[in-house]
């Protein structure tokens, strides 16, 4: 990735700061703003490289923001081990699977996500509030009450939860993006997770499968090269991530859901220029 500036430690710091709260904030790890960032600062860089850097920097993030989650009460842990498990095997895939993709048609790859992730959330901007009457076939039944008393009654089906785990956890792993970007929508409009609990538990599933991703990428020697990047960067985030997390309670979920979509957009058609470049 070419020699590392010393200058640029307090940049990547700053960077992170900015990634970890935002990221925390939506619930999504804060990878889908990395990435785009490093492709452009390392247009030379494999694929490889840049995903070992962002999966690595979205562990740390998650990992700190779901300290701060937990606090909060706001973590389905039953749903969110289950939804880990499931990611596991995916994150590995992926991981193993981003080598064999070309640089071009990965940033391709990237940006078609990216914007596909923006419309969907574009057509379906408004969370509908939850009715005991909806039941999921199969179903799990959850009943989550947070540290202020909040108290949450849903269900879902957990079959359809798995499935999408597995597809959430290969898909975040090849890209490097983390997965919230996936996973909160489809918690909040497949499975009918509020909000809130869908950010906080995708952040918590969201640390699992991250260090799963970062591990195989150590293992395959992804990660020698971008190991200082990856500090500054993780040393913003683990600042920045309680402080999303804590503004995260101040807004409302129709927000959260607007703010992820107008990032993806905006992130995707960057990268498709750089596609078509």
């Amino acid at each position: 990735m070419g020699p590392f500036n010393p200058s640029e430690y307090y940049w990547l710091i700053l960077l992170g700061v900015v990634i970890g709260l935002y990221g925390t904030l939506i619930g999504a790890g804060g990878g889908f703003v990395l990435m785009p960032i490093l492709l452009l600062l390392h247009p030379k860089a494999t694929p490889e490289q840049l995903t070992a850097i962002s999966l690595a920097v979205v562990f740390f993030n998650a990992l700190a923001g779901s300290e701060s989650y937990a606090m909060m009460k706001r973590i389905d842990y039953k749903s969110g081990l289950m939804f880990a498990a499931a990611t596991i095997p995916g994150a590995i895939i992926g991981a193993l699977n981003t080598s064999l993709v070309p640089r071009h048609l990965f940033n391709g790859i990237f940006a078609v996500l990216l914007i596909a992730g923006a419309i969907f959330l574009t057509w379906r901007p408004q969370v509908t509030p939850r009715s005991e009457l909806h039941v999921h076939r199969p179903y799990a039944w959850r009943v989550v009450i947070t540290a202020d008393g909040e108290k949450h009654y849903y269900n879902f089906n957990p079959l359809l939860g798995i499935v999408i785990s597995f597809v959430v956890g290969y898909l975040s792993s090849f890209l490097g993006i983390g997965g919230g970007i996936i996973h909160v929508p489809a918690l909040v409009y497949l499975l009918d997770f509020p909000v809130h609990i869908a950010t906080a538990t995708s952040h918590f599933v969201l640390a699992i499968m991250a260090l799963t991703g970062t591990l195989v990428h150590i293992s395959t020697g992804s990660l020698h090269e971008g190991v200082r990047h990856t500090l500054c960067l993780s040393i913003g985030v683990l600042l920045g991530a309680p402080v999303g997390a804590y503004l995260s309670t101040r807004l409302q979920g129709d927000w959260i859901i607007r703010s992820l979509a107008m990032a993806l957009g905006l992130v995707g058609i960057r990268i498709l220029i750089l596609f078509f470049e």
